[in-house]
């Protein structure tokens, strides 16, 4: 679901939350030749920190219209991230690939991608570059190839600019790699690793937690890759 390099100026919306995942994915876009707006969703996450880092990212990477949309997804609750669940911690692969975990929050990237597609629609763009990844051991069913293409049908029928011709297409350059894979794309890229975050469970003073799944990932990507980690972990996390 991504395509050759386009005429610079090209307008994308790009879902930017802060994290290694989505600040590759707006790397990416620039590569490609896109004039980017990055979109950051505050729908109440416990892991608040990440709005920060996407604003960090964004004016790092020279985005000049960077929007924060706020969501109260805690009215609806329902995982880890938006209510009083237990985050799951000190995981091994297999017990990640298990099961869909408590992290899940349900309709999140519909909702994200929804928000996406309206402020693709007001600037007039049809291009919309997402961080969604099949591989990593999330299980998340909103981050599979068949929900983006249910997601890009749902695009032509379900707006003005669709009906009158309009093909949206949501990118998603990270669908095939695994953590490993998105660090090695990121370095190549020239991302600063630094201002990126990832954990579900900061401390106060914005240290990874070292035990979420979240960071269980990032820092074995980072490990397979060969790429520093430049992570501060309050607890450095076990190997796996």
């Amino acid at each position: 679901m991504t395509k050759g390099t386009h005429t610079a100026g090209t307008r994308a919306v790009v879902l930017l939350s802060g994290g290694l995942d989505s600040t590759t994915c707006l790397a990416w876009a620039q590569a490609q030749g896109y004039a980017c707006t990055t979109l950051a969703v505050d729908y109440g996450q416990r892991h608040r920190v990440e709005l920060d880092a996407a604003r960090r990212v964004a004016t790092a990477l020279g985005v000049t219209d960077h929007r924060v949309v706020r969501v109260d997804l805690r009215a609806i609750g329902g995982s880890a991230l938006t209510a009083e669940i237990e985050l799951p911690r000190d995981r091994d692969e297999a017990a990640m690939a298990a099961a869909i975990p408590s992290t899940y929050v349900p309709a999140r990237n519909t909702v994200f991608l929804a928000l996406a597609l309206g402020l693709a629609e007001t600037l007039e763009a049809t291009e919309i570059v997402a961080g969604m990844n099949a591989v990593d051991y999330s299980g998340y069913p909103d981050c599979r190839p068949e929900f983006v293409r249910g997601f890009e049908a749902l695009a032509r029928l379900a707006t003005r600019a669709g009906v009158e011709g309009a093909r949206f297409t949501v990118h998603t350059p990270l669908m095939q790699l695994d953590k490993a894979g998105i660090v090695r794309l990121g370095a190549a890229l020239g991302v600063d690793f630094g201002l990126t975050h990832s954990c579900y469970d900061p401390s106060p003073e914005g240290a990874a937690c070292g035990r979420c799944d979240a960071c269980r990932l990032r820092r074995k990507g980072f490990r397979e890759a060969g790429v520093p980690d430049p992570t501060r972990y309050a607890t450095t996390p076990v190997e796996s």
